[in-house]
Order: C-alpha cells, then structure tokens, then sequence
C-alpha cells in the first residue's frame, strides 16, 4: 500500500476491524516513511458471469434487465419491492456460488422461475408462460395445475 501523503511503498497496518455486517475491513496504517498515519478499506469485489443467450449470443449480467421483467410479472401483485429485492439478491447469489463466468439464460430463468413461484403464485405462471413460450394451451394449462 503506498502511503497517500509521500507515495512510500511501505506502510505497517495498526489496527484492523471488520465492519458490522462482515462485508468490509477497515484498516489504520502508518507510513514508514513520513511517519503519517491514514485509514484504508478493504471489500470483496466480485463479478456476475456473462450471460450466454439461447441463439449463442454473450451479454453482460444486467440487473436492471432481471428486476425489469421480474416486475413486469409481478404487475399489480401484493409484493413488496423488499421482498424482490431477496430474490434478486438470492439469484445473484446461486449464480456466484455456480463458481462458473458464463452462465446460459435458461439457467437464469429456472432461477427467477424458482424464486417467483416463493413469492406469488400469477407471477411464477405469468413469467413461465413467457419464458416456456408455450405453442398450445394444454401445456400452458398443465402448468398452471402444477401451481
């Protein structure tokens, strides 16, 4: 770490703590240089895997997009915008835990579909019937029995 004040190379950490929630470390060094003392944090960066699309194409994970058409089936729905936000947070974190940089769109939609079907049940089938793109209405009703 290069102090902020001389631009040394060498510092020594002080003092260490981990923030409430766990998710960033906060550490005093001192410069070993100039003597200056200054504070640096530390977080976890991670990226979301690409997204391969069902025609072959990549594009970058959107979370805007995934929130879009969670909402767009949720429309006029009893559900909190918090409780979407779990789901969201949920499905990122099944596809960071897949450990993998590339992950199929129908991969991702299984997991929305997952997620929608815990949080309202017209939701899950109006999604699905998009999603499955359904030729005739027995599968599509088929479907909405399973619920």
């Amino acid at each position: 770490m290069h102090c902020p004040f001389c631009k040394h190379e060498q510092t020594q950490v002080i003092d260490s703590r981990t923030s409430e929630d766990g998710t960033t470390i906060r550490r005093r060094r001192r410069c070993l240089k100039c003597e200056k003392r200054f504070t640096t944090y530390e977080r976890v960066e991670l990226s979301m895997p690409s997204i391969i699309k069902r025609g072959g194409g990549r594009c970058e994970y959107d979370q805007k997009k995934l929130r879009a058409s969670m909402m767009l089936a949720l429309r006029k729905r009893p559900v909190s915008r918090e409780r979407v936000d779990e789901a969201i947070n949920r499905i990122e974190q099944k596809m960071l835990a897949l450990g993998e940089r590339e992950v199929r769109s129908d991969r991702l939609g299984e997991l929305v579909m997952g997620e929608l079907r815990g949080l309202d049940k017209v939701a899950y089938v109006r999604f699905a019937s998009v999603y499955r793109n359904f030729e005739d209405v027995q599968k599509f009703a088929d479907m909405a029995r399973e619920v």
